[in-house]
């Protein structure tokens, strides 16, 4: 996974400013010696599967245990910036989703048609995150609301450390939504946690039944599968049941909506599913002001 591959090293851009992204340590130039735990090679036949070992992985000249060091090192480092970041979003009540998908998904699209359903009822932004170029930012913006560009570079996806900086340039949020569109990757956003109440999978139509096997954890890191594109189902030999049944085997709690931006289909039940859970946030940061309020008066 992205933990070991180095794609991390370069320059992440976000609205015009730029620095050096030091989250992921270059793997070393050659290892001295012999390490019998440097391959998780497993061979069976014509199938050959690096992903047996402990780091669940592979890279030239680490070992298992140096990349679980690595990736241990990364994530908990991401585990502290996303707990800033929630923290910030629980003292603004703001409802944040991480929306997770492979290219083409059609996730700008359904996002664009989402925040043009929303409209002005709740306060929203976007932070947009693209390996290069601001058109998919410039798309959110044509709507009318807010969005903040991150290019990563030759990196992956988002890290937490990422978002908390693209938050300096937005306010204004209290009680609203936040969508953190990911960089279209299937793999390494899983498993960095942005501070985000729900990731939210994407999967289109059009990319087959079988996605939630063959990724499955990402499948099992999300709270919600929007299964997108809907109106091309006519035209398809796409198994929608089966898609289904593989994301509950992989996640047997996960919701799935289905929902097409072009004919609108599902599009009201999306938007539900995220002001039940806007409103619930709300409520519940009422309730943790009322007993810290309680909890102050007892001790005057």
């Amino acid at each position: 996974m992205c933990t070991v591959c180095g794609c991390g090293e370069g320059e992440t851009r976000i609205e015009g400013h730029h620095h050096h992204h030091h989250g992921h340590p270059p793997a070393p130039a050659h290892v001295h010696g012999h390490d019998h735990d440097a391959s998780p090679l497993v061979a069976s036949g014509d199938q050959l599967d690096y992903g047996q070992g402990a780091a669940r992985a592979h890279a030239p000249g680490l070992s298992q245990s140096r990349m679980v060091q690595i990736e241990q090192d990364i994530l908990g480092k991401n585990d502290r910036y996303a707990a800033q970041n929630r923290a910030r979003f629980e003292a603004l009540s703001l409802f944040a989703l991480n929306l997770v998908s492979s290219p083409g998904s059609g996730k700008t699209t359904l996002l664009t048609h989402t925040i043009e359903r929303l409209g002005t009822r709740v306060p929203l932004a976007v932070i947009e995150g693209d390996q290069q170029t601001a058109h998919d930012a410039e798309r959110i913006r044509a709507t009318g609301a807010r969005a903040v560009q991150i290019n990563t570079g030759k990196g992956c996806h988002l890290d937490a450390h990422m978002v908390g900086h693209a938050m300096e340039r937005l306010d204004g949020l209290d009680g609203g939504v936040l969508f953190i569109e990911n960089v279209g990757n299937l793999v390494c956003p899983a498993a960095f946690d942005l501070g985000e109440a729900h990731k939210v999978a994407i999967l289109s139509v059009t990319e087959g039944e079988d996605k939630p096997l063959k990724y499955p954890d990402m499948f099992h890191a999300a709270d919600l599968m929007l299964l997108n594109k809907t109106d091309l189902l006519p035209h398809l030999d796409f198994d929608v049941d089966a898609c289904i049944d593989y994301a509950r085997r992989v996640n047997p709690e996960i919701d799935v909506l289905q929902v097409s931006a072009r004919s609108g289909e599902g599009m009201e039940r999306w938007l539900e599913w995220i002001e039940r859970r806007r409103t619930a946030r709300i409520r519940q940061r009422i309730e943790q002001l009322r007993q810290q309020a309680q909890a102050l008066e007892m001790l005057l």
